[in-house]
């Protein structure tokens, strides 16, 4: 009967578009990183590049909350498995700043010039997360305060660069969105109980820093 029901729930999961690595991803964030999640939207469903949800100028396609709402994001593994269960395509989003990482973005192209950089620099950084046009630094929470007085603090700061806060969201891999394939660029590292991050001060210096030595600028950006 096991073997069945089983068979039975991968064949509805292929129906419906589900991926069962999303699952288990899902949980690896929630209950063991406790990193509080819900289902994104998913991309259009005509296969057209944009959003499943009603704005057609939706400007980040497939990866952000919709139906649950971003306050629904959790970290029980129960609720977790039941929406992927029921929504196995659906994209993985993380709901920023709290017990969960934060994040700095910035264009795809800028992020790999910077990252280069950095690395030359032997700068330690933790989980970086891609898409196709933007590259997701994460790092530990901050509050709007903390950001404020860094930004302010600094002679110029990238138009481009994104932040996200307490009450953000970010999609995480390995989502599609309607923008494409969400995955890692800097993988946590394996057998982590919860990935490291540094301070969002150390980020944002070298990654200005970065973007103003490698002459990528904020017009280009």
């Amino acid at each position: 009967m096991r073997e069945i029901l089983g068979r039975r729930r991968r064949l509805l999961s292929r129906r419906n578009g589900g991926r069962p690595e999303l699952l288990g991803a899902a949980l690896t964030f929630a209950a063991e990183w406790q990193w509080p999640v819900l289902p994104g939207v998913a991309p259009d469903p005509q296969g057209r590049a944009g959003c499943g949800c009603p704005d057609p100028e939706c400007t980040v396609p497939g990866a952000h909350p919709f139906d649950p709402g971003l306050l629904a994001a959790t970290t029980d593994p129960r609720m977790v498995r039941w929406w992927w269960t029921n929504r196995p395509g659906a994209p993985i989003v993380m709901a920023t700043g709290g017990g969960a990482p934060c994040a700095v973005s910035l264009p795809a192209l800028a992020a790999a010039r910077a990252l280069a950089l950095l690395d030359k620099r032997g700068m330690r950084l933790g989980p970086v997360v891609a898409s196709p046009t933007r590259w997701s630094l994460l790092v530990r929470p901050y509050s709007m305060e903390q950001l404020g007085e860094l930004l302010y603090a600094k002679d110029f700061v990238p138009g481009s660069l994104r932040f996200h806060g307490e009450g953000g969201y970010l999609a995480l891999p390995p989502s599609e969105t309607g923008q494409g394939a969400v995955r890692w660029e800097r993988a946590p590292l394996p057998g982590s109980a919860s990935p490291w991050v540094p301070g969002v001060e150390a980020v944002v210096d070298a990654v200005v820093d970065a973007l103003t030595r490698t002459g990528v600028s904020a017009p280009e950006l």
